[in-house]
């Protein structure tokens, strides 16, 4: 067995010791959206310290738990608050925790982010499907050895965001009169945000959002197996010609705003499953 493997075991048998509970679907709650937990009827909290290899949350606007219980009659695990290349943790430190959820039982993934919005017909406070990624970040997850029971070494990714879930989170959206966007999304180091000449060059690279986030996670999924998700709030305007500076308060404000739509658009989804 490898280390790796024997790293998810260790941790999943702690999360054992505080609960038998299977989750269906796992679901990682970006930054300001963490409000999706009220919604959750839950059976156990774990803060990640208590969890073996799971790193801390640096960011202050994330909690660091991992949250058991059920939502829209399915089993769940949500993560509120996650890990990003910025706070100095590895690829591999960023994307443990969705190895311990498929371990754990869960086969769909759900991810929700922040983002800048490069499209010029996007707004803020919109809703963004992700439709597929562009990998800027410094390495890839799945570099070194490759355990075969948990991934093939050299995983498709020309569906790395489920045509599933993205057509029924549609329905979903058509059904409540909510209005979404779709694009790509391009995952970027951070923490210092993109200069107007960069974001330029994504938006000629073809991406339609940026963020500091979850490409890592959507590629551990992938090598695991898992149907995923993603959900992108654009909190800021990222357009070179009218680019004007951004405020954490302003990008945490809007994400609230929106966070009660995308919380009914996931919930709704979850049900559906």
């Amino acid at each position: 067995m490898s280390e790796l493997r024997e790293a998810i075991d260790k941790a999943v048998n702690v999360i054992r010791n505080y609960t038998d509970f299977v989750p269906q679907v796992g679901i990682i709650l970006g930054t300001g959206l963490g409000g999706l937990v009220k919604d959750i009827s839950i059976e156990v909290e774990i803060p990640y310290k208590d969890i073996p290899d799971f790193p801390p949350s640096t960011v202050e606007f994330h909690a660091g738990k991992l949250i058991l219980g059920t939502l829209g009659g399915k089993n769940v695990a949500a993560m509120q608050g996650r890990f990003h290349i910025y706070e100095g943790y590895t690829m591999q430190q960023i994307t443990f925790p969705v190895r311990v959820l498929k371990q754990l039982g869960a086969g769909t993934l759900i991810i929700s982010n922040a983002c800048g919005g490069l499209n010029p017909e996007f707004n803020r406070g919109d809703i963004m499907i992700m439709t597929d990624h562009i990998n800027l970040l410094d390495g890839n997850p799945l570099i070194g050895p490759n355990d075969n029971a948990l991934g093939p070494r050299f995983p498709d990714m020309s569906e790395p965001y489920s045509r599933e879930l993205i057509a029924g989170i549609e329905l979903i959206a058509k059904e409540k009169k909510i209005k979404v966007r779709k694009g790509v999304y391009a995952a970027m180091t951070g923490p210092s945000l993109e200069t107007a000449a960069e974001y330029k060059m994504l938006r000629i690279i073809g991406a339609d959002a940026v963020g500091m986030s979850t490409v890592p996670e959507v590629i551990v999924g992938v090598h695991m197996g898992m149907k995923i998700l993603g959900l992108s709030v654009v909190t800021d305007l990222c357009i070179p010609e009218t680019l004007q500076p951004v405020n954490i308060d302003e990008i945490i404000r809007i994400a609230g705003e929106a966070e009660p739509k995308l919380t009914l658009l996931i919930k709704r989804l979850v049900e559906e499953l």
